[in-house]
């Protein structure tokens, strides 16, 4: 699988203009990415399928599925799971790189029909800078 930040469907954002931005491990700023990797350090926890019905100032909505490693017995051995996901962005704040732009600085997973052993069925948790 390739890592979301790898994703070309994302359109460019217009730094300094426009609705915030979601940034990736990479450090790439995205706009309504299809793909979104959670777990930066081993890709044990991804977005994926992604439609957004919202992306605006204060928050962005989109549906799709998580992807989590079950990590059973341990994660090289383990597989991975999927789970229909509502995904919220919020909290824009000044990103460090760019200054003059704004990024989603919180996510929130909502898990309608169960969720990953790790996850509750609603988990908020701050973004990278």
């Amino acid at each position: 699988m390739a890592p979301a930040s790898a994703s070309a469907a994302a359109p460019k954002p217009q730094h300094g203009t426009g609705a915030p931005v979601i940034v990736s491990c990479t450090w790439q700023p995205q706009v309504r990415p299809t793909d979104f990797l959670l777990a930066c350090g081993d890709g044990n926890s991804r977005l994926a399928s992604l439609h957004w019905s919202q992306w605006g100032p204060s928050r962005a909505v989109a549906t799709g599925t998580s992807w989590v490693n079950d990590c059973k017995p341990y994660c090289a051995a383990g597989k991975f799971r999927s789970y229909p996901v509502t995904v919220r962005l919020d909290h824009p704040q000044s990103w460090t790189k760019h200054r003059n732009t704004q990024h989603y600085s919180r996510i929130t997973l909502t898990y309608p029909n169960g969720h990953p052993d790790a996850f509750q069925q609603v988990t908020t948790t701050p973004l990278w800078n």
